[in-house]
C-alpha cells in the first residue's frame, strides 16, 4: 500500500489524521543460524519490505491498536501497559515494547492511536515480529524524545519478545531491522554487539528467497528447546573449561573437550553452533575477497548442519534447498531464520533464475504438495521515519 492509502485507513479507523509514519524492515540471514543466542556471529541484511506504523495522540488517555490485517481495534488504558494480553494477541508485540520503555522510567502520559500494516509474508521466517517491535520502538523513541540509539532499540525489541511473546530469541532479527543499510549485510558479533556493515556486491547474481508456505512457529516450544539444549551443553563444557558461550570455541578446541557433553542431543546442538560460527566468519572473508563460490559452499554446509545436527529444517525446507542444489546456476542455498518452516535463501545467477523458479517450484510441489513463492530480495535500510 502507498503511504497515502495508509493515512486514509488511519483516518477511517480513528476519525483524524496521523501525526507521523514509520517503517522498519524484515530481514533475511545470509548465514549464521542459531548462533546469536550462543554469542556467535551472524550475517543478516535488512529487506525492502517490512512493517509500517502510523501514530497520533488522542484525548482519551488510552492506547488504541489497529492492524489492517485484523477487523477490531484493541483499546487499553494507560494503567494496562505492562501486562501481556491473553491468547497470544498480536498486540503483545508493540505492547511489550511500550512496557520496556516504562521499565526504563519513561512515563506514558498521553493516549495514542496506532495503525499497523506490514508486507512481510506471514509466517515466512523473515522477522515480521522483529520489524513490528523495532518500528514501535523507533516511533516511541522519536515521539517521546527518549534518545535511545539503534542498538538500544534493538535490545528493547528483543526484551519485548522474551517477556511478552515467550520466545527466547537472540538479538539478530531486531538488530538487523534497526541497523540495516541498503546494499550491505551486517557482520554482527552477538556477544559484544560490535558490527561491521559489509557491502554485498553480487555481479550477475541475485538473492532469491523461497517461501515454503509451511509457517514456522517459534513460540511452539521447539525454538526454546534448542536454547535450553545449548545451555545444557555449555554447562557441561564448563566442567572442563571456563566459557562464556559456545561460540568461544573453535572446531579444533571443541573436538578436544566435546566428550564432556554427555547428552547426545545437546552435543549435536553444540557441534552445529561451533561449526556455524566458523562457517560465518569464513563466508564473510570470502565475500570480501570476491570469492562468491566459497560463500555459496558455506551456505550449503550451513543447511546440512541445521538439518542433521540442529534438526530445525524439516521436509519443506529440505526440499527447497536440495532441489536448488541441483540447478547449475545456483551458487548456494540454505534455510534462513529460526526454521521449522519459513524460507530458504539462495544465490542464483541472473540467467538461471527462470529455471530455478520453474524447476525448484515444480519439484517442491511434487515432494510436499505445497506451492512455493519466490522473491528477488532487495537489501534495504533499517528503521526510519517516512512521513
Amino acid at each position: 500500500m502507498e503511504t497515502s492509502e495508509l493515512k486514509q485507513a488511519f483516518r477511517q479507523a480513528y476519525g483524524h489524521a496521523p501525526e507521523a509514519v514509520y517503517f522498519s524492515p524484515g530481514r533475511v540471514n545470509l548465514i549464521g543460524e542459531h548462533t546469536d543466542y550462543n554469542g556467535g556471529y551472524v550475517f543478516p541484511c535488512a529487506l525492502s519490505f517490512g512493517t509500517y506504523l502510523l501514530i497520533a495522540r488522542n484525548d482519551n488517555r488510552q492506547l488504541r491498536f489497529k492492524s489492517l490485517n485484523m477487523p477490531q481495534i484493541i483499546t487499553l488504558g494507560l494503567d494496562r501497559l505492562t501486562t501481556p494480553l491473553p491468547d497470544n494477541s498480536w498486540v503483545n508485540y508493540p505492547l511489550g515494547v511500550i512496557a520496556q520503555f516504562i521499565k526504563k522510567g519513561i512515563q506514558i502520559v498521553d493516549g495514542y492511536d496506532i495503525l499497523i500494516w506490514g508486507n512481510v509474508p506471514a509466517g515466512a521466517g523473515l522477522s515480521s515480529s522483529a520489524a513490528l517491535e523495532v518500528v514501535t520502538a523507533y516511533a516511541f523513541n522519536d515521539i517521546l524524545h527518549t534518545g535511545f540509539d539503534r542498538t538500544a532499540l534493538a535490545l528493547i525489541g528483543q526484551a519485548s519478545e522474551h517477556e511478552f511473546a515467550g520466545v527466547n530469541c537472540g538479538i539478530m532479527d531486531q538488530f538487523a531491522s534497526a541497523q540495516g543499510k541498503k546494499g550491505h549485510a551486517i557482520f554482527l558479533n552477538c556477544d559484544t554487539l560490535q558490527f561491521e556493515l559489509v557491502p554485498v556486491k553480487l555481479s550477475g547474481i541475485k538473492i532469491v528467497i523461497s517461501n515454503t508456505h509451511s509457517p514456522h512457529k517459534l513460540d511452539s516450544g521447539a525454538y526454546n528447546d534448542r536454547v535450553a539444549q545449548c545451555r545444557l551443553a555449555l554447562e557441561q563444557l564448563r566442567t572442563v573449561r571456563p566459557l562464556n558461550n559456545l561460540a568461544q570455541l573453535t572446531e579444533e578446541e571443541f573436538t578436544k573437550i566435546e566428550n564432556a557433553i554427555t547428552d547426545p542431543v545437546a552435543h549435536r546442538r553444540a557441534r552445529h553452533v561451533v561449526g556455524e560460527v566458523q562457517r560465518t566468519t569464513g563466508a564473510v572473508e570470502a565475500l570480501k575477497k570476491g570469492d562468491i563460490l566459497a560463500f555459496g559452499k558455506l551456505m550449503c554446509a550451513s543447511h546440512v548442519s541445521l538439518r542433521d545436527d540442529y534438526e530445525v529444517t524439516g521436509p519443506e525446507l529440505d526440499a527447497l534447498a536440495e532441489e536448488a542444489w541441483k540447478i547449475p546456476g545456483v551458487i548456494g542455498s540454505r534455510m534462513t531464520g529460526g526454521g521449522f518452516g519459513g524460507c530458504t535463501v539462495s544465490l542464483v545467477k541472473d540467467e538461471a533464475i527462470p529455471e530455478f523458479i520453474e524447476k525448484v517450484g515444480a519439484a517442491y510441489t511434487e515432494r510436499t504438495g505445497l506451492k512455493a513463492d519466490f522473491y528477488i530480495a532487495e537489501i534495504g535500510d533499517g528503521a526510519c521515519k517516512i512521513g
